[in-house]
């Protein structure tokens, strides 16, 4: 599968884990999207409203800092970006990852880990980010096998 990149964020490896395995799967180039200032355990607290996290999805319009520009978007169709899904939605990082490239033309297809949220409002909230590309709803790929997101990213036909 050729110009298909799997672009993912991970706080706590969970989704790490979930994006090799969808890239592997689709045989496309893996980048990760990392925050300019790492989360720590206690960024990630939800259950503390004064947490980061609480704090930046609390701001619909907060952008967190990411680091490093070289995802080279425009050399791909299709991207699949893979997050946790914080507060039924992705976590502001992936707006920011959004509007910090061209996405115009490309077609996204979102995949999440939760802790047992569904995606929520989540492709709505993005496509303000990015509103000249295709958005598909993709799984969230909690526990799934090798086997399984094999399945699904042949589903996809990308």
């Amino acid at each position: 599968m050729k110009n298909t990149l799997v672009a993912y964020f991970s706080a706590s490896g969970t989704t790490k884990k979930a994006a090799a395995k969808v890239a592997e799967a689709a045989g496309a180039d893996l980048y990760e999207i990392r925050p300019k200032v790492p989360y720590t355990d206690a960024d990630l607290n939800w259950m503390d409203k004064k947490s980061r996290s609480s704090i930046e999805m609390s701001d619909k319009s907060f952008r967190s800092e990411i680091a490093g520009d070289d995802a080279h978007i425009e050399k791909y169709d299709t991207i699949l970006i893979g997050f946790p899904i914080w507060w039924y939605v992705a976590p502001t990082i992936i707006n920011t990852f959004l509007e910090s490239y061209d996405f115009s033309g490309k077609k996204v297809i979102v995949f999440a880990t939760s802790g047992g949220s569904s995606f929520g409002n989540t492709v709505r909230e993005l496509k303000t980010s990015a509103p000249e590309t295709e958005f598909v709803e993709g799984k969230v790929l909690n526990g799934y096998s090798a086997a399984k997101i094999a399945d699904w990213v042949k589903s996809l036909n990308i």
